[in-house]
């Protein structure tokens, strides 16, 4: 399950896709994505991580620093990384002891088969180490989209509210033209 809204993120202690100690404490004064995903290399993650990769510089400029987190090695994460060219680190939790921490490590079933396994689960952090915002149900080509608001990536993408507006300045006008015959 979860962590809820406004708690404070627990701090970890792991290591990253070079064996490089990495503790949440250490980003504090930063924003963090924090993703929890099931597996390098298959179709689903990589469809994550590369949308992720494809708007980095973006998730940069509003103050993200992102992190993924499996339980895979950290062989497999930097193959992984060379194979798609990620340019955020990915942490290697495999004694799962992050995803207890996080309640991402659940049961699942497929099939009817039931199995323990790596909730996709992603976790806004903000400077001071609160959880701001928790995406449970990730849209793995869109999550950017997700993380950062749904027209923040296209911001000429006519939203309801341009519409109504738009409609709303159109009615004036012909108001206007109607009052001054």
């Amino acid at each position: 399950m979860a962590l809820p809204i406004g708690t404070t993120a627990p701090d970890f202690s792991t290591t990253d896709q070079n064996g490089n100690p990495v503790q949440l404490s250490d980003f504090r004064g930063k924003k963090i994505v924090l993703y929890f995903y099931p597996k390098d290399m298959t179709p689903g993650c990589t469809a994550e991580a590369c949308n992720l990769r494809d708007h980095y510089k973006i998730l940069q400029k509003k103050g993200y620093e992102v992190l993924g987190i499996s339980t895979d090695s950290e062989k497999r994460h930097r193959t992984f990384i060379e194979k798609e060219n990620l340019p955020f680190r990915l942490l290697a939790d495999t004694d799962r002891t992050v995803h207890a921490q996080y309640g991402t490590w659940v049961e699942k079933s497929m099939y009817g088969r039931k199995y323990m396994g790596t909730a996709r689960i992603t976790y806004l952090i903000n400077e001071e180490g609160k959880i701001t915002d928790v995406i449970e149900k990730v849209d793995t080509k869109n999550h950017t989209t997700q993380i950062l608001g749904e027209h923040s990536l296209n911001p000429k993408k006519k939203t309801p509210q341009k519409i109504a507006k738009k409609s709303i300045k159109k009615a004036i006008k012909k108001l206007a033209k109607k009052s001054k015959k």
